[in-house]
């Protein structure tokens, strides 16, 4: 399964096959919080993105964390959300039509995993939550 199509007009919307390329999808360098005094002059332009980005993880699952991270910031955005969110699209640009493998066994034993982790959250000290679903051993989200 992949969505090479949906990536490849994702970029070209976001004009972004000028940029160079990066190999993670969040720089690990970057701290976020809610108030970093410089807001987006059009907050709907970043929502779009997240939520494009959002449906986008569903066969890309190696940008879960970085939608889920950015996600938390839709109310108010910053310019520093806003160059994390393309960050991501950078990392995109890198391979457009990576896809989800789905093996070819008989096996269709569904297994899934989940982890919390009560009160990480530096901004609202609430729990983050993770998931891992797998279809016969194959990643499913």
């Amino acid at each position: 399964m992949n969505q090479h199509k949906y990536t490849t007009d994702l970029l070209q919307e976001f004009n972004c096959h000028h940029f160079c390329l990066v190999s993670t999808p969040l720089d690990p360098s970057v701290k976020l919080t809610l108030d970093m005094r410089a807001p987006v002059s059009d907050p709907s332009v970043y929502r779009r993105l997240i939520g494009k980005l959002n449906f986008l993880q569903h066969t890309r699952p190696d940008i879960s964390f970085s939608v889920q991270h950015l996600s938390q910031f839709l109310q108010k955005p910053q310019v520093p959300h806003m160059m994390v969110a393309l960050h991501v699209l950078r990392y995109l640009l890198h391979d457009p039509a990576q896809v989800i493998l789905l093996s070819s066994s008989a096996d269709f034993s569904l297994v899934s995993f989940s982890d919390s982790d009560w009160g990480s959250c530096a901004i609202s000290c609430k729990s983050v939550s993770g998931f891992y679903i797998t279809l016969g051993g194959s990643a499913l989200s």
